[in-house]
């Protein structure tokens, strides 16, 4: 195993490990609803954004889903657990990008701060924003 492919399976490791974390410290942020609840970070319902909260996305990316439906997963792999659903032209903050597993050739994975905080493959959601997507 080569230096790298052990650098990101610790990277995954440990990102996976404080999401689970933050979601057992953050009940809040467990909405099942894109909005509505106390850990909404600044997007309403459907993905329309709240201006009354743009301070707290102000370094954040911005993309847009293009699959149909994606699977927002636990970690930034298929055989993770789905945390929600997002769907075609659904707007979501991107908090940060991970390699992870390859989906369709890409392995760029975005961890997405939503109402709960979820990975989705890079592959199907497209940057909208000037700011591009932090690393891990």
């Amino acid at each position: 195993m080569s230096l790298r492919s052990t650098l990101i399976r610790l990277a995954t490791a440990t990102a996976a490990c404080a999401l689970v974390s933050s979601v057992a410290v953050s009940p809040a942020l467990a909405d099942d609803e894109w909005g509505g609840g106390d850990g909404d970070p600044g997007f309403g319902q459907g993905g329309e954004h709240d201006h009354d909260h743009d301070h707290d996305h102000d370094r954040l990316a911005r993309g847009v889903v293009t699959a149909g439906t994606l699977f927002l997963r636990s970690a930034p792999n298929r055989g993770s657990q789905v945390i929600r659903v997002a769907h075609r032209g659904d707007v979501v903050s991107i908090f940060c990008k991970t390699p992870g597993q390859s989906v369709d050739g890409d392995n760029i994975w975005y961890l997405l701060p939503d109402g709960t905080w979820a990975w989705g493959a890079a592959r199907f959601i497209d940057v909208t924003s000037h700011e591009q997507p932090r690393w891990c």
